[in-house]
């Protein structure tokens, strides 16, 4: 496998069961469509292709802690108050408090080195844009026994993509009519990391 080591600043992924929570702390683990979606952003001929993970093998992220931000929101909707002339609408403001993944470190594990190169000369987002995260590092060529065995180098948590005993539902995907997400959530090492 050649792996891509993808690093930034913060990054935040949305749990899919945080609709309307008043705090909403970030995900660690990257579901199926997210997956989907990093792999049509770095290869864009994908975007044509039915849903499905083409290219991208496997993925580890770890991060350094969670910062808890507040962030100002209103609804979509309008509010409507009084009657004829004296009608008004609103739009009120909540707080949320949002915990922020700092320091994340994403591998990305291709099959074909060709693949490699072309992910390790651009950037990506977790679930948001502004949440860039950049190729750093030479591109490694590790087994994939390598890759799981190799817990100081290669910490994190990855979620095994399909259904098992062990596995739980992580969403809907809407890149694939809806259809629910499964995946079992595997740790290897120590995914919240003391040092950058």
């Amino acid at each position: 496998m050649y792996i891509v080591k993808y690093t930034g600043p913060f990054g935040f992924i949305k749990p899919w069961t945080a609709v309307r929570d008043e705090e909403t702390f970030s995900q660690q683990f990257l579901t199926p469509s997210i997956v989907a979606g990093i792999e049509r952003k770095l290869f864009p001929e994908l975007l044509r292709k039915q849903y499905g993970i083409y290219k991208i093998k496997r993925h580890r992220l770890s991060y350094s802690q969670i910062s808890s931000q507040q962030e100002q929101t209103q609804p979509r909707g309008w509010n409507e108050k009084g009657r004829g002339i004296k009608k008004e609408y609103s739009r009120p403001y909540a707080i949320l408090t949002r915990g922020v993944l700092l320091n994340p470190v994403l591998f990305l594990a291709f099959e074909d080195q060709a693949d490699a190169k072309i992910a390790q000369t651009q950037h990506i987002c977790l679930a948001r844009n502004e949440d860039m995260l950049y190729a750093v590092d030479d591109i490694l060529e590790v087994t994939e026994d390598e890759f799981d065995t190799n817990e100081e180098m290669f910490r994190g948590f990855e979620l095994i993509f399909g259904e098992s005993k062990e596995a739980f539902m992580v969403g809907y995907n809407r890149l694939n009519n809806n259809q629910p997400m499964f995946g079992t959530l595997k740790v290897f090492g120590n995914p919240v990391r003391n040092n950058y």
